[in-house]
């Protein structure tokens, strides 16, 4: 039947990609928006999108992963004293302040008030990329 922690880790890896799944389209979004007329019908089309994401896919998922990535350090002993982890918690941080920025990113949007590029959202669409393989290496491989 599993573990407690098992069942902890599964609800925590599941989270996990569906913040992702977000974190790598809401960017992707803003990518388009740019494309089009503030104020357009198709503006408005994107602001509606990037607000139902990041309302009710990102957000709940984020709050998810950390409460059940947490949960997970309680249930194993010596977790703290771990290096790796300190690299990877530290890349979360980061996860958590590009989510906060794309936050903040689709209300100018929905104002009409942005002022960055289509390049601009390109190059920000990796940076959850990065965080991620780096995050990725720290759980399998366990450097340090």
């Amino acid at each position: 039947m599993g573990t407690l922690y098992d069942w902890v880790k599964i609800i925590h890896i599941l989270s996990i990609i569906t913040w992702m799944a977000g974190l790598f389209y809401l960017p992707r979004l803003f990518v388009y928006h740019t494309q089009v007329a503030p104020g357009s019908e198709a503006s408005d089309k994107f602001a509606l999108m990037e607000h139902r994401l990041l309302k009710y896919i990102m957000n709940p998922s984020i709050v998810a992963a950390w409460v059940f990535g947490l949960w997970l350090t309680v249930l194993i002993p010596d977790f703290w004293t771990q290096g790796w982890l300190h690299v990877k918690l530290l890349c979360v941080l980061l996860m958590s302040g590009f989510h906060g920025m794309c936050a903040a990113w689709r209300k100018k949007f929905a104002a009409g008030a942005n002022r960055k590029s289509e390049t601009y959202y390109r190059v920000a669409n990796e940076v959850p990329t990065i965080l991620l393989i780096v995050i990725v290496v720290m759980v399998i491989i366990k450097p340090f």
